[in-house]
């Protein structure tokens, strides 16, 4: 059965969240708006015209995050909607037993909200899986795959602090005395996403990913998302994307790669494009967050794929 949006009484987002994405916002490029999607409010950040990408953000932070990407993806229209119960989207049921469904159903429902039959699709990290396993139920409607770094796919490893995240007493310790902070959060971008300077460079975006961390829905949300993925042993089984259906992906795909991503090497990365079979591998000198150091060569390397 498709996921049922939750029902709106239930507690909003916090306002600092909606402080800081109103400043991250204000006198630029982007826009925001939102949308209704099976009864749920979706929040997006859109910008420029052309043809459609739609922008999938990572796990545990706001599509804010994809800000110094999207003012540099020009000639096209570059859609970020923050996934559902993050940033200033509402939540919807998500049960573990049937999470992957429930976010292929998510996505499909919002591309008609959008009116798009067709699109290009592009996701980070525990977005890119929910664009892997969309573009799988529904190739159709999938023009060109860009991929960021998906972290479940054959030959990854699960950095540390994920896992012990979800180690049982050992994650809920780590939560009380490691509160969402500009230090903390730092600290986590260096062990997790070998991303610490760059993200260093953008102190609006450390806001937002502090004010997300002390929102209580999409901390609630982000968590959830976490335990899906991840065992305090690495990737769980059911999110990972096996061999067989990489394989089976059949729209032109382009895999982009940090050279120093904390999921695995440029042989990781190259192992998994020569599964695919229209695949091509792009490998930046950077960790996890490409467009974080690295924004108009990210986003130039996206366009030049999509265009």
């Amino acid at each position: 059965m498709p996921s049922r949006p939750q029902t709106r009484t239930q507690q909003p987002h916090s306002p600092e969240i909606h402080q800081v994405y109103q400043r991250l916002l204000s006198g630029g490029p982007v826009s925001s708006r939102q949308v209704e999607v099976a009864g749920g409010r979706v929040h997006l950040l859109e910008h420029g015209a052309g043809p459609p990408v739609v922008v999938l953000h990572g796990a545990g932070n706001p599509a804010g995050f994809m800000l110094p990407l999207l003012r540099e993806l020009h000639g096209v229209r570059a859609i970020a909607p923050d996934r559902p119960g993050v940033g200033l989207s509402d939540p919807i049921d998500l049960p573990q037993d049937r999470y992957r469904e429930a976010a292929v159903a998510w996505l499909d429902r919002l591309l008609d909200t959008l009116e798009l039959d067709t699109t290009n699709l592009l996701g980070h990290s525990g977005g890119a899986m929910w664009a892997l396993w969309y573009a799988l139920a529904h190739p159709d409607r999938i023009e060109r795959l860009v991929l960021l770094g998906p972290p479940a796919v054959p030959k990854t490893r699960c950095p540390l602090p994920l896992r012990l995240a979800t180690t049982p007493v050992v994650g809920q310790l780590l939560s009380r005395l490691v509160p969402p902070s500009p230090k903390s959060t730092l600290r986590f971008a260096h062990h997790v996403a070998g991303e610490k300077e760059t993200l260093a460079r953008h102190p609006d975006l450390v806001d937002l990913l502090v004010a997300a961390g002390r929102d209580p829905i999409t901390d609630h949300v982000s968590k959830a998302e976490l335990r899906f993925f991840v065992s305090p042993f690495g990737f769980r089984r059911r999110s990972r994307v096996r061999p067989d259906d990489l394989r089976q992906l059949a729209m032109p795909t382009m895999l982009i790669w940090g050279e120093y991503e904390p999921l695995g090497g440029v042989a990781v990365a190259q192992s998994v494009t020569d599964l695919i079979p229209h695949a091509r591998l792009e490998v930046l000198p950077t960790g996890h967050g490409p467009w974080l150091g690295q924004p108009t060569r990210t986003a130039a390397t996206v366009l030049e794929f999509v265009q």
